[in-house]
C-alpha cells in the first residue's frame, strides 16, 4: 500500500476520512468541527462535507420543483 511516511497518510485513511466527512454534513455537524489534523487529511474531510452538502442542496431543489410543478 502506499504511504507518504514523511505525511504520515496513505490513501485509505483519505478515504475514510472523505466519508467521515460526508456523514458528518449529512447528519448536520458544523463543518468547523472536523476530527482530523494534518492539512491533506483534513482536506479529505472537509471534501466529503461539501460533497454531502452539494448532495442536500441538489435534493432539496428536486423537492422545490416537483412542489411547483403539483401546485
Amino acid at each position: 500500500m502506499a504511504r507518504d511516511m514523511k505525511l504520515g497518510w496513505d490513501v485509505e485513511a483519505l478515504n475514510k476520512a472523505y466519508r467521515q466527512g460526508y456523514m458528518a454534513a449529512s447528519m448536520g455537524m458544523d463543518k468547523s468541527r472536523c476530527p482530523y489534523r494534518g492539512e491533506v487529511v483534513i482536506a479529505a474531510w472537509e471534501a466529503g462535507w461539501d460533497d454531502a452538502g452539494a448532495v442536500a442542496v441538489d435534493d432539496s431543489s428536486d423537492w422545490d420543483d416537483l412542489f411547483s410543478r403539483i401546485a
